[in-house]
This record gives C-alpha cells, sequence and structure tokens, in this order.
C-alpha cells in the first residue's frame, strides 16, 4: 500500500512514526482525544504520499474487520482536519497528511496527474501576493489552499519529459 514519494528519497517509515507522534502530542496539548480509530484513519491517510477518500478509508477499515460506516469516516477526518493533521485536496475529494501540524500555514500542494502523488510545499510567497491582492479589494482572506497539476519528476523521467 506504500508508494514512495517521487520527489525526494526519505524515510517513509520514520515519516509515518513522526506523523502519529506529533498528532498524539498536538490532541494532547488541545485536549482532544485521538482514539483508536482515529490514530488509525491517520496512519492509513499517511501509509502513501497518494490522496486517500474517505470510502478508499472505509474499504480498508473494513478489509480489516472494521465494521465502519461513512458517516464514522467522514466524522473522524473531519476531527483530523480540525486538529491540523491533514488536508482536503479538494479536486480529488480525498485527503493526505499534513506535514507542518504545528501551526496553520498556507496549503499548497503539487499534485502528479499520472501517479498521483501530492507534495505539500511551503508556499509563503503565493500567500502575500494572494493576501496583498485580496486586499487591494477590500477582502479579508481566511484560507488559501493551492493545487498544482502535473508531472512529479519520477513521472517526467518516465515519460521522457525535460
Amino acid at each position: 500500500m506504500t508508494h514512495p514519494l517521487p520527489y525526494r528519497s526519505h524515510d517513509h517509515e520514520a515519516c509515518v512514526s513522526q506523523a502519529l507522534s506529533d498528532a498524539r502530542r498536538i490532541c494532547a496539548e488541545k485536549g482532544a482525544r485521538l482514539t483508536r480509530l482515529r490514530e488509525q484513519v491517520l496512519e492509513l491517510v499517511w501509509q502513501s504520499h497518494r490522496p486517500l477518500g474517505a470510502y478508499d478509508i472505509l474499504d480498508i477499515l473494513n478489509g480489516e474487520g472494521r465494521r465502519s460506516a461513512p458517516p464514522t469516516v467522514y466524522r473522524t477526518l473531519d476531527f483530523l482536519l480540525q486538529m491540523g493533521l491533514v488536508h482536503r485536496i479538494a479536486s480529488l475529494n480525498a485527503f493526505v497528511g499534513c506535514n507542518q501540524p504545528d501551526h496553520r500555514h498556507t496549503g499548497c500542494f503539487l499534485i502528479c496527474r499520472q501517479c498521483h502523488n501530492v507534495l505539500e510545499i511551503e508556499a509563503s510567497g503565493i500567500q502575500k501576493a494572494i493576501d496583498s491582492e485580496a486586499r487591494s479589494h477590500g477582502f479579508l482572506n481566511e484560507e488559501t489552499v493551492a493545487e498544482v497539476t502535473g508531472l512529479c519528476p519520477a513521472c517526467r523521467e518516465e515519460d521522457g519529459h525535460d
């Protein structure tokens, strides 16, 4: 089920372990319960750098013998979103783990249209430009999410793109 990130090599097992450790700490700091199901769903989301939809998660849980229903999975994902532990990729109606859960930030995602891996990048320059343009129109920006679709380095190489 795991798919290595094509943008850069990394220790994926350590990546997942760190995400779960961060989740336990953040939930404890906020006085929120990280139930077994919430932790299990978070771990499933982090198992791959490919976004998972709610029904993908439901199928995996039910395949592991857990009898879950769609509302349960959606409530769990809502909790993880509220805690800042996952991001929703709107164009795919799916979820990825947040690699910076300690602070609110602009979600900027590079989405490979071929292998569907997603990389979250720091986008402070994009955020500043959007905020400035919004202010010039008297608009208060509360949240920005940028989704960039293209080809990752591995798929570019595979397809012979420069």
